[in-house]
């Protein structure tokens, strides 16, 4: 278990005769932004649910934080935080009382919770707002208080159910720098998002859910060459040099006006490397070279038949 912030082998979860989880293992290292998606029905929030200790699985074994959650629920609660798609923030506190109130609730000295809620305030970039009701703040704001309340315990590992729903571009972009500030600290992020680009941009390792069970696991690049329609796109000097390449590489395709060929290939460093050995060998130079794959959009398509806009962390 060193270096892992999750370890799950074999999670089951029925109810009667619905199979919600078929054999989910799953391993997120410590200080990671690791993303699961999946399309309506999947099986995410059980999943999340079990690792929070919230649901007990019929079969399998999950360590959060180092902790069994069957048989430390306790300590693993203590280690974890959990910011759901709907801020949970008390509209008629101020934006301080809410986080002074975690703080009590948490059993924080006055100091020490007035000193954390001070940090919060200024690190989210809400002290000017912070005796103002929360009932005010936009929704971004909102979004931002709630992760703010779910850091006062200083948790080890972080579950955000779709942080950014709702949220304009703007915030959207905020939230992300938030996120990405949080793991450069050494914090792990556990993240479920209906928007893939929001999973390309941030995640260190995507998940895909399918019918209950894991379909796909990766980088966001590692899945992207799994799905048919990655090429290398090659563009030529002149058109003899054009002309020679089409030759040479079988099964690509030339734009003559653009002097460009496609060439299908996965953009591995291997293929690459293999592509310009063939280029070499006949002298040809390439003035400019770019890899092209399918988005997640594609890659979620392909692997659950679903399209991506039914996806959602309910």
């Amino acid at each position: 278990m060193n270096g892992s912030a999750i370890a799950a082998s074999g999670l089951r979860k029925a109810y009667k005769d619905k199979v919600v989880l078929d054999g989910v293992d799953l391993h997120v290292r410590t200080g990671t932004i690791f993303a699961l998606l999946g399309p309506n029905g999947a099986g995410k929030t059980t999943t999340v649910n079990v690792l929070t200790t919230l649901l007990t699985p019929d079969a399998g074994k999950a360590v959060v934080a180092g902790h069994d959650v069957a048989t430390q629920t306790k300590a693993v609660r203590a280690a974890i935080g959990v910011t759901g798609q709907f801020a949970s923030v008390d509209d008629l506190l101020t934006g301080e009382e809410n986080l002074l109130m975690m703080a009590d609730l948490l059993h924080l000295p006055k100091k020490e919770g007035k000193r954390i809620t001070d940090r919060l305030l200024d690190r989210f970039d809400l002290a000017e707002a912070a005796s103002k009701l929360a009932a005010s703040y936009s929704g971004g704001m909102r979004r931002k208080l709630d992760l703010a309340m779910t850091l006062v315990g200083q948790p080890q590992l972080i579950f955000l159910d779709e942080p950014t729903t709702g949220l304009d571009p703007r915030s959207r972009r905020t939230m992300w720098e938030i996120i990405r500030e949080l793991v450069a600290d050494g914090t792990t992020i556990f993240l479920t998002t209906q928007y893939l680009e929001e999973a390309d941009q941030l995640a260190d390792r995507i998940a895909v859910l399918d019918q209950g069970r894991l379909v796909a696991e990766g980088t966001a690049d590692e899945l992207k060459r799994r799905v048919p329609g990655s090429h290398v796109r090659l563009r030529f000097t002149n058109r003899h040099e054009l002309d020679v390449a089409a030759r040479v590489l079988h099964g690509s395709t030339k734009d003559d006006e653009e002097l460009t060929l496609r060439v299908p290939g996965d953009g591995g460093v291997r293929s690459l490397r293999a592509l310009l050995d063939r280029l070499d060998e006949h002298s040809l130079e390439v003035e400019e070279l770019s890899v092209h794959t399918p988005d997640l959009d594609d890659v979620f398509l392909a692997l659950t038949g679903h399209e991506s806009k039914e996806i959602s962390a309910r």
